[in-house]
């Protein structure tokens, strides 16, 4: 079946190391389903894969990919939860010390069929296309846990999200604003801070500037590069949610401001079954759908990793296999 894999990391050219051809049909453990991919979304974590962080090479060859929308075995449209829990784990499979992420120790979704446990294939509402569905269980779905159950926000407050133009953040923006925030964003160049604000932004910001006043909340994903805008930004009691580090994972603590205004600062990963299905229940209720910024044949994957790579993103990058 046709794929996009790695067999070897490359940590200085990811690009390079990126495969697309043949490779076996899944192997199906007890309790495991098979699901005809239709369409299969990008995110920064594959792009860390082709590096080798958190994918070591003796569990590769590797087929890339975390989200994913298709048929199921019954033939019915379902889309894919990509957190895999431990056997038996019960409660937040996000806090399973042994969890793994589809393409992490199980082959991923950017294939025509892929292998997941039973309890992991939910119905797809048919509100939604395959390409939408598709986005939803890793950088919707990052949003959605930030937004709703780590941030404690209410309706009429505020709330910054760095660097606008990503899956996770165009995610935060227009589930923020369909939850009644005010959203605000910082984005790198004028384009993206337009198309945040065509997204349902209230104010759009150059990265590190000064905010007409503090907010409530700050969303963090990019890391060292924005993380004392981000302190800095936050009234005293506010929340930092992090899910996130591309430009780099060890910024300035400032503790003294941390301690000194009370503020919260909280990790968040992914999300649980639970709230992907609220996600899809929201996507329904509210009429909100993932932004998508090209969709590509998986043959030409290539071009999608390379657009991620120059942070050439504006929504998600969707692959499908027909």
């Amino acid at each position: 079946m046709l794929a996009a894999f790695v067999s070897s990391p490359s940590p200085d050219e990811p690009l390079s190391v990126l495969e697309i051809g043949d490779r076996p049909e899944p192997e199906v453990p007890d309790g495991w389903t098979v699901v005809t991919v239709q369409a299969a979304s990008l995110n920064h974590h594959d792009v860390f894969s082709l590096r080798g962080v958190g994918l070591p090479a003796e569990r590769m060859p590797m087929i890339l990919g975390c989200d994913g929308a298709g048929i199921d075995e019954d033939g019915n449209e379902v889309i894919v939860h990509a957190v895999i829990a431990s056997p038996g784990f019960g409660g937040d499979e996000t806090l399973d010390p042994k969890r793994s992420l589809l393409s992490e120790a199980h082959q991923g979704t950017f294939a025509e069929r892929v292998a997941v446990p039973r309890r992991n294939v939910l119905s797809k509402p048919a509100e939604l296309s395959m390409a939408e569905g598709a986005c939803l269980s890793t950088a919707w779905l990052t949003a959605y846990r930030m937004l709703f159950t780590k941030s404690g926000l209410k309706p009429g407050q505020t709330v910054l999200v760095q660097g606008a133009s990503g899956g996770v953040a165009t995610a935060l923006i227009v589930l923020g604003r369909a939850a009644g925030y005010r959203v605000w964003v910082t984005g790198r160049t004028e384009a993206k801070r337009t198309q945040a604000v065509e997204l349902g932004a209230d104010q759009a910001f150059e990265p590190g500037a000064r905010l007409p006043e503090r907010v409530d909340a700050v969303m963090e994903t990019v890391g060292e590069a924005t993380w004392g805008h981000s302190l800095k930004s936050l009234r005293p009691g506010g929340t930092l949610v992090v899910s996130g580090s591309t430009s780099g994972p060890n910024p300035k603590a400032d503790l003294a401001r941390v301690f000194f205004l009370q503020l919260s600062v909280l990790g968040s990963t992914m999300g649980t079954r639970d709230e992907l299905l609220g996600l899809l229940a929201f996507c329904r209720t509210a009429g909100v759908r993932p932004v998508i910024a090209r969709e590509l044949p998986l043959a030409e994957a290539r071009d999608g990793f390379a657009a991620m790579i120059d942070g050439d993103t504006a929504g998600k990058i969707v692959f499908t296999m027909t």
